[in-house]
């Protein structure tokens, strides 16, 4: 199959790879295990056993109504937790086959919504934004853009920096999040070449 390139005439491009049926089973199942993947899961609390202080008997057993040993019960304030959180580990497994299918199900899906945009090159002559944003109106692209470019310029990489809607990423950091969240992803034709190699 052919993605057009602005600018520029028509590649070659791999069918298994920007024409791969969409499965979205497959992209919310990887997408959920990222996130969950970037969890902290550090939250904790005490359990009655774990609290400092004192475990004595604070009244007689009988003749003061209810029967009570400590004060670090859970029934009193300032007590332990009685299921309490304790730090986990809240990633998932995906193995590489059904992250690499993802990614090829999303690429795949953006190019026939139009989403997908290719360009001979993302290098920029000058680090400002201004000339930044007029290039991204000539491609056709607003909202969250993604431009990924494995060998980005450092002018590029200024340009972008007050575009909170905007970002740029290498090959290799691509996920599927914000592959999905993105409004437009651009790429240049040596970047498609990268994607193939990684992802046919």
């Amino acid at each position: 199959m052919e993605l057009n390139v602005i600018g520029a005439s028509p590649i070659d491009v791999s069918e298994v790879v920007f024409g791969a049926e969409y499965r979205e089973y497959l992209v919310h199942q990887v997408v959920v295990a990222y996130q969950a993947g970037g969890r902290a899961g550090t939250k904790a609390q005490l359990t009655r056993g774990q609290m400092s202080g004192s475990t004595r008997k604070f009244k007689k057993q009988k003749g003061g109504g209810a029967r009570h040993g400590d004060y670090r019960a859970p029934i009193f304030v300032g007590g332990g937790r009685a299921f309490a959180a304790s730090p986990r580990d809240h990633s998932q497994k995906v193995n590489r086959k059904m992250f690499r299918g993802a990614i090829r199900s999303i690429f795949a899906e953006l190019n026939r919504q139009g989403r997908l945009k290719v360009v001979s090159d993302l290098a920029s002559e000058s680090p400002k934004t201004r000339d930044l944003l007029v290039r991204l109106h000539e491609l056709g692209v607003s909202g969250y853009t993604l431009l990924v470019d494995h060998d980005a310029n450092e002018n590029l990489f200024l340009a972008v920096r007050n575009l909170p809607m905007v970002h740029v990423v290498d090959v290799a950091a691509l996920n599927p999040v914000a592959l999905v969240r993105a409004d437009h992803v651009v790429l240049t034709t040596a970047t498609v070449k990268k994607v193939e190699e990684w992802l046919a």
